[in-house]
């Protein structure tokens, strides 16, 4: 009888453990699931801070590259414009005119529709040359070609071009003076000094007009 009281006792007692026993490990498994839980909540906010924190410096570097490349462009038009007043100034400074002769109608004779240097015009063009080749520093001409109205624009500047170069090719074969050192250019008829509703007017802008700069 006692024997078995003592083997009920023991019994209870192991059921009492166990259940025990099962009730902490259930405990300890919520409280380790909520470590795990909070664990992961941090884990996912770091992710979530650092991946804000990537985009942050990437539109940050994004504006701070734009901002430079702006620099840049804006140093770079700077730059270009600096350089082109001064290629101006430079040209200007060599662009002084010294003095300007001018060959017409009123003085050598350009026929119409003739590009031929008249014979006039050769003492003006010798002295030209002569003067051109006294001066102690090297200067340059500008020949211009200029004609009436008579005739299409696109024939009147072919006209202005051939007298020019016909006086530039007297400088250069009988005054001495470089091709290189000349440059020509026709104005055709836009550039007239007189109404082209008269034969007088007319005479007058057919000419050549020859700038000597330095």
């Amino acid at each position: 009888m006692h024997k078995r009281l003592g083997w009920a006792v023991a019994g209870v007692a192991v059921v009492s453990l166990v259940a025990a026993n099962g009730c902490v490990t259930k405990k300890v498994w919520r409280e380790n699931v909520a470590q795990t839980d909070t664990r992961m909540q941090g884990v996912e906010s770091g992710l979530e801070t650092q991946e804000k924190r990537t985009t942050d410096l990437a539109t940050d570097t994004d504006q701070r590259i734009t901002a430079v490349k702006g620099t840049a462009e804006k140093a770079v038009e700077i730059g270009s414009s600096a350089l082109t007043k001064a290629e101006a100034a430079e040209k200007a400074a060599k662009g002084k005119i010294l003095w300007t002769t001018t060959l017409s109608d009123d003085s050598v004779k350009f026929s119409f529709d003739g590009d031929k240097v008249p014979p006039q015009a050769g003492t003006i063009l010798d002295d030209l040359a002569s003067k051109v080749k006294g001066l102690d520093k090297a200067v340059y001409l500008e020949i211009e070609g200029h004609t009436d109205n008579i005739g299409s624009d696109e024939y009147n500047e072919q006209l202005g071009e051939l007298r020019a170069e016909a006086v530039r090719n007297y400088l250069a074969e009988k005054g001495g003076i470089p091709l290189h050192a000349m440059n020509i250019i026709s104005f055709g008829e836009s550039k007239p000094v007189a109404g082209n509703s008269t034969a007088e007017g007319r005479a007058q802008n057919r000419r050549v007009v020859v700038r000597v700069l330095e």
